[in-house]
């Protein structure tokens, strides 16, 4: 068996789109699927991703339609539409989106066309197609939101110039996104803008609804959020800029250097936000410096993360830690120019380190690729050894960074040996937590 589908790093298209409206409050996922589909995603989205938990209508208590044998050689439109009515009456929600999967879109059950006859009686009932085969968890999230912005956001031709959308953080499977979104959005909002970021602390359906009135729409990814920014875009005539994912100095400047120019914000504000939050940044630190050094805490790393992460970690670790990145695996299905887009973030750092990167989703061959870029000593008198490592992956990884006799730190999903609740390792104080996470590793180790 493929080690991504054995040991995999994402959910499928439906499992995608199910986080992704766990994520969204109140919002309810009505699964058309047979009932192991619903089982799985519950221990993937608790185990998985930081011990999250089930939280509202979610987990063990996904409704679905279970279909079985009968429904899939006669159509399970009929078990769908009773299942619609039944969750309409018990659980109390503000949104209710009818997700399908691989078996009842090969069939072809028309579960848009039934959730619209419940959405044409005032109910706020939607649907997508979201078979597991159209591809993995970043794909369902673009299918909820391209769905969500056409069907479910008010047009308002009237926009908000001080109201901005954020998105392109894929809920759970950035197990940090909540503690993320809300350091992105404090950050612009210092710059003088009310942000929505539709899955972060204080959110409601209202903010999605009311959306259309933005401004601008700012997406945190090169690939995720990218689709569902073009829809907006023709729909409710909201520009969208793509700004890279912030982590470190260096890169959370250009983050707000990008977004204030998009913006038209004065420069004089966005040079004395960079000021304050870099001032305190390097007063907490400073204190580090002695002890780095002393103990040489400098290191080799390998990291192992999606097309988000890896550049935005691999930059903080070459031109902020100071440290010698010398393998990037990055583990998505992307396509040949959303390989390239990617693999350009890492050859513009500032310390002139360029890493090997790889593209690959099996979990197997990260070793194999270390062994291309690294050569194991065999018997040579003088060998350069891959010595004091870190490795920046997933729970998946240990083993990799065992065999290195490396630390190792979960930093992307499956993450199942940490628990994660509001941490952050975006902007200036998301760096602060992950220097903490890092050297606190080695400190204890010691």
């Amino acid at each position: 068996m493929s080690n991504f589908i054995d040991r995999p790093r994402y959910l499928c298209t439906m499992g995608g789109a199910v986080s992704t409206l766990k994520a969204l409050p109140r919002a309810i996922s009505i699964i058309h699927a047979a009932a192991g589909c619903g089982g799985n995603f519950g221990n993937a989205l608790n185990g998985a991703a930081g011990y999250l938990g089930s939280g509202y209508c979610a987990g063990q208590a996904l409704p679905s339609s279970n279909v079985f044998e009968r429904d899939i050689v006669f159509g399970g439109e009929e078990r769908l539409e009773e299942q619609i009515a039944s969750t309409l009456e018990i659980v109390d929600g503000d949104l209710y989106f009818v997700v399908t999967g691989c078996m009842v879109d090969i069939i072809g059950d028309d579960a848009v066309s039934v959730a619209r006859r419940f959405n044409q009686q005032g109910k706020p009932v939607f649907a997508a197609e979201t078979g597991g085969f159209k591809g993995n968890a970043y794909t369902g999230y673009d299918i909820v939101l391209s769905t969500l912005f056409r069907d479910f956001v008010e047009k308002r031709p009237v926009k908000n110039k001080k109201i901005v959308n954020l998105f392109g953080l894929v809920p759970i499977q950035d197990v940090f996104w909540k503690g993320n979104l809300n350091v992105l959005k404090d950050l612009i909002q210092k710059l003088g803008y009310k942000v929505n970021t539709f899955f972060g602390e204080g959110e409601t359906i209202e903010n999605l609804k009311q959306a259309g009135e933005a401004h601008l729409n700012i997406v945190v990814s090169d690939v995720y959020g990218v689709k569902s920014a073009k829809i907006f875009e023709e729909i409710h005539d909201v520009p969208y800029i793509v700004a890279n994912l912030p982590i470190g100095p260096a890169g959370t400047k250009e983050f707000l250097e990008t977004v204030g120019k998009a913006l038209g914000v004065d420069e004089l504000l966005v040079s004395n936000v960079i000021a304050e939050e870099k001032a305190r940044y390097y007063s907490y630190v400073e204190r580090l410096a002695d002890v780095y050094n002393d103990l040489d805490f400098q290191r080799y790393s390998v990291v192992v993360a999606d097309a988000n992460y890896a550049p935005a970690l691999t930059r903080f670790i070459a031109d902020d830690l100071g440290w010698l990145p010398e393998l990037v695996v990055i583990t998505d299905l992307l396509s040949e120019d959303e390989e390239k887009l990617v693999a350009e973030k890492f050859t513009t750092f500032s310390s002139g380190v360029i890493p090997k990167v790889v593209f690959d989703t099996d979990t197997s061959n990260v070793s194999k690729h270390f062994n291309k870029a690294w050569p194991r000593n065999n018997n040579n008198r003088y060998f350069n050894a891959f010595s004091p490592a870190f490795v920046f992956g997933s729970s998946l990884d240990r083993e990799f960074a065992d065999s290195l006799g490396a630390a190792h730190l979960s930093v992307s999903y499956p993450i199942s040996n940490r628990v994660v609740l509001d941490r952050a390792y975006l902007g200036y104080s998301g760096s602060l937590r992950l220097i903490e996470d890092v050297i606190g590793l080695l400190v204890g180790s010691r």
